[in-house]
């Protein structure tokens, strides 16, 4: 299975090349590296590893943690396939969507951000939902009331969000989390600019305003 670290460790010759080698003992196969942030000596990287199924998790961040200065902030399931720029990808399927373009969206966005489900709803409370991923609960907890920009928290039950407004269309979206870290600052930048990028595709807002006529009919 394909599996989501993200560790903080010391920013200095070696200290990643220590912990690639207690992957590769460990019978990880790393497959991709991003640098989240660095500064005052350290720095935040998320790895994506092939792991064995039958592997505990808990022996791989056992070993990373016993590199020294080595934090292992999270270990979760990704089913985001390794490449360059995905969300590239993603676009061009929403803009060849349709009257589905927000749907496709939604759907696309835990997959790429490594998370559990996604789902949007009208800004005005009580709140009808659009469109939600597969894995979305019945009850989808929304922010009572909409941030003006993208903005993550975790909530009580320790679900990790990202909620962020859709302008032009009077929307809410929400991004979800229930394993691994709080959705890292880059993250929420990265979300942030694909959602500006949706927003300005062509008939976008005439196709949710289609979209959710047609979800009304019935």
């Amino acid at each position: 299975m394909l599996l989501r670290l993200r560790i903080s460790l010391p920013d200095r010759p070696g200290a990643l090349g220590q912990v690639t080698r207690v992957l590769g003992v460990a019978g990880a196969d790393i497959i991709q590296l991003v640098v989240l942030e660095r500064g005052e000596g350290r720095a935040v990287d998320d790895l994506t590893v092939y792991w064995p199924d039958s592997a505990p998790r808990d022996a791989l961040a056992q070993g990373l943690e016993g590199v020294p200065g080595v934090v292992v902030e999270g270990v979760w399931s990704t089913r985001e396939a390794p490449g360059t720029y995905p969300e590239l990808e993603i676009l061009k399927y929403i803009t060849a969507a349709g009257d589905r373009a927000l749907a496709t969206l939604i759907d696309s966005m835990p997959v790429l951000f490594s998370a559990d489900w996604a789902a949007a709803a009208t800004e005005k409370v009580p709140r009808t939902v659009l469109h939600a991923s597969w894995r979305a609960p019945e009850d989808v907890p929304f922010p009572s009331i909409t941030p003006v920009r993208p903005e993550a928290h975790t909530l009580p039950s320790g679900l990790h969000i990202v909620a962020a407004p859709l302008p032009p269309l009077a929307l809410t979206f929400l991004l979800a989390r229930a394993e691994g870290p709080p959705f890292h600052r880059i993250e929420v930048h990265r979300l942030t600019r694909i959602l500006e990028i949706f927003l300005t595709l062509p008939a976008i807002e005439r196709g949710v305003a289609r979209g959710f006529r047609g979800s009304h009919a019935g």
